[in-house]
């Protein structure tokens, strides 16, 4: 509960923060009288040194591009026209709106964040283009308000760092992914353990540096969470601009940009099932990936099933095979049940033909009685 409530009061000093910086249409991440410089974070044409190009810029409402970036995840996102992507921590919708012209009109963009004043914001720029395949919904990146399985990009830029509780970002990441998913996330890490007294800032904090973890703990989040093929790529010539966030305090020594990349993969049970049944030059693809819906079922592999069943579709398996297919795998989840019962009453010494509880075979049941 200490936790829970330690996290909130973090999360509520960043909403404040940055209701504030969206209110003020612009401004940035430091509060007044700290040693954050104003002019140094919140800028937008500092979207430029971050890898953004002037096209970028331009092709944006005004008002999107904030200037709170760290990096640039849409040069490693790779999107493609027809994917969903969700933007974790959208602020004004500056990577939301360059998304949504690469997904097209077949693809999505969903934008979440915690700050009413930025949804706000973001929704009144969207209407500024007319942009019919963005949406900004309001919540936390640890609890997002996205279903299971429906996304294929998470992007974020410079915001996970301000979670209070980093493996339940990711946890949750993993969990809105489709199996085959990315994450393409730009965010500060610390390259060094950060002092006592910049973690305990709260100005430090929303300001992008206090919450850094560093690049082991980072790795080891994400694949606690589930991620697979972890990428971390620090961006040494970032201690350029970082230096300028809060000047003379040499935090530029302890952090860095960084680019994030990770997939989401089928857990290796569910592919090491297919791979050891029937791999035979007779059976093809649409037959594995059935046979592997089966085993899911019947091992109760909820990601496995989740995975083999977008597998079987994309192959163009219809779905009354991958129906028929789950009716045999709880055929055979009821068949090993029985088996292991009729072993357990063999082990104790118990007749196979015997009943074990109240109603004796030879006893008539009632409709009055618990043998009924």
């Amino acid at each position: 509960m200490a936790d829970g409530l330690a996290h909130d009061v973090v999360r509520e000093q960043v909403r404040k923060r940055y209701g504030d910086i969206a209110e003020k249409a612009g401004g940035s991440c430091c509060a007044a009288n700290t040693c954050c410089t104003p002019d140094a974070l919140g800028q937008p044409d500092a979207s430029v040194k971050l890898g953004y190009s002037e096209d970028d810029l331009n092709a944006v409402p005004d008002g999107a591009n904030m200037g709170l970036g760290c990096g640039n995840p849409q040069a490693i996102a790779a999107l493609k026209a027809g994917e969903t992507v969700l933007d974790l921590g959208s602020g004004g919708g500056f990577d939301c709106f360059l998304a949504a012209q690469q997904v097209g009109q077949t693809g999505y963009v969903i934008g979440v964040d915690m700050t009413p004043e930025m949804v706000s914001k973001a929704r009144a720029n969207t209407a500024k283009n007319a942009h019919g395949n963005v949406e900004f919904r309001l919540g936390e990146i640890e609890h997002l308000p996205v279903a299971d399985s429906s996304v294929d990009v998470i992007l974020s830029n410079c915001v996970v760092n301000l979670s209070p509780d980093k493996p339940q970002v990711y946890r949750d990441a993993f969990r809105v992914l489709r199996p085959g998913g990315r994450l393409a996330i730009s965010d500060v890490v610390a390259v060094k353990p950060l002092p006592p007294q910049i973690k305990a800032s709260p100005d430090a904090h929303c300001g992008c540096i206090a919450g850094a973890a560093t690049i082991s703990d980072l790795e080891r989040l994400l694949v606690e969470a589930g991620f697979a093929d972890v990428q971390i790529r620090v961006k040494e010539e970032s201690h350029e601009f970082i230096k300028d966030w809060f000047p003379g305090s040499g935090v530029e020594e302890w952090v860095r940009s960084a680019e994030v990349e990770a997939h989401k993969t089928a857990p290796p049970a569910c592919r090491s099932s297919v791979a050891t049944t029937g791999e035979g030059p007779n059976m093809d693809a649409q037959t594995k990936e059935l046979i592997a819906i089966g085993a899911s079922v019947a091992g109760h592999c909820q990601p496995c099933l989740t995975y083999h069943i977008a597998e079987a579709r994309e192959l163009g398996v219809a779905d009354d095979r991958i129906q028929a297919a789950i009716e045999v795998g709880h055929m055979v989840e009821k068949g090993a049940t029985a088996a292991m019962r009729e072993f357990a009453k063999r082990t104790v010494g118990i007749p196979t033909g015997q009943a074990v509880g109240c109603c004796p075979d030879t006893t008539a049941k009632s409709s009055k009685s618990c043998c009924g």
